[in-house]
């Protein structure tokens, strides 16, 4: 029976590194968060900044090699998922941890119909029979807003829209009511209308099953409709974290507001041109010295070239709890709110 009182999720200085012919390669760095029962949590930046590979350094994903998880734990429950055996790692993912990718036609095999997808973790992980399996399998699509469930067992995946796919996917992550859902920019490949759909679904689930998610997007308005707390990454490491509205209201490090500044705004007035953030993101060929950011931040100074910040509080609480920031600079104390 897992200790209600703790976390669900607990990542204490994940660290993960991939060996090229040219050398390391650092994508995650002293990552540290946790995750609370049945929150929604969002984790934001740009391609390149980390989000995906640590999340799937969590369930170790990654092949390995070139990847290599150096140090850190992942406490799931307050069990380690690093220091599990292969076997006993590949009873957690589908049954304790579910996982959805951006792109369900990769995800889905094409030669087996969805039904045989569906009912697979429900026959691996919880023992149903096939007879059994398909009942359920209908109920899942069914919850996951798909209609004739029963006879859409029989199709194949190429017979789906993206959207319907993505649904398949989303009820093959719940198949054995997982603590933890992660979804890994999971509307990105589909219409705005679709997109929505999704993520009305998502919230119904939320709702209805009360797990805990962590959706990794680059959309700032997804975030702000549906997650409690927000981590923003740069440079495989987290540079602020923050409840959503507190992250919008009174954002701390440049880069979260730089990103901010860069989402579109309906006001019924022509505004100027977005803005954009100049560079690119670091290629994390050495351990981190410095402050990843500072070749793009407008109030580099001499400490952001000396030392990479460590995570210090916002408002009080200590770091994780509340509002803390990885950065040298300190933002004004009275922030104009920004809105996505």
């Amino acid at each position: 029976m897992a200790d209600q009182a703790l976390p669900v999720l607990e990542v204490r200085g994940l660290e993960t590194v991939f060996r090229t012919r040219g050398g390391e390669i650092h994508a995650v760095n002293d990552v540290s968060f946790h995750l609370e029962r049945g929150e929604l949590l969002g984790v934001v930046g740009e391609s390149g900044s980390g989000k995906s590979v640590t999340m799937m350094s969590l369930i170790r994903l990654l092949p390995a090699p070139p990847a290599d998880i150096r140090k850190g734990e992942v406490l799931l429950n307050g069990e380690d998922l690093l220091k599990m055996t292969p076997d006993a790692l590949r009873q957690v993912r589908g049954a304790k941890v579910g996982f959805v990718f951006q792109d369900p036609m990769t995800s889905l095999n094409p030669v087996f119909t969805i039904g045989d997808q569906v009912m697979e973790p429900l026959r691996k992980h919880m023992g149903l029979s096939k007879a059994e399996a398909a009942v359920r399998a209908a109920e899942l699509l069914e919850l996951v807003g798909i209609s004739d469930a029963k006879s859409r067992l029989k199709s194949y995946p190429h017979q789906f829209s993206g959207g319907m796919r993505q649904r398949v996917m989303i009820a093959i992550a719940l198949a054995c009511d997982p603590d933890v859902l992660i979804a890994d920019e999971p509307t990105t490949a589909l219409d705005v209308t679709i997109q929505a759909q999704i993520l009305e679904l998502v919230k119904e689930l939320r709702q209805k099953l009360g797990m805990a998610i962590i959706w990794i997007t680059h959309d700032l308005g997804v975030i702000a409709g549906i997650a409690d707390r927000v981590l923003v990454m740069y440079g495989g490491q987290v540079v602020e974290q923050a409840p959503v509205a507190e992250l919008f209201a009174n954002p701390q490090h440049p880069y979260t507001r730089a990103l901010l500044q860069t989402v579109p705004k309906i006001t019924g007035v022509r505004e100027a041109r977005l803005k954009v953030i100049e560079g690119q993101p670091p290629i994390l060929t050495a351990a981190l010295s410095a402050c990843p950011f500072r070749a793009r931040c407008e109030y580099r100074h001499a400490a952001c070239d000396a030392a990479n910040p460590a995570r210090r509080a916002v408002d009080g609480q200590p770091v994780g709890r509340g509002h803390d920031v990885a950065c040298h600079w300190q933002a004004p104390a009275a922030q104009e709110a920004v809105h996505a």
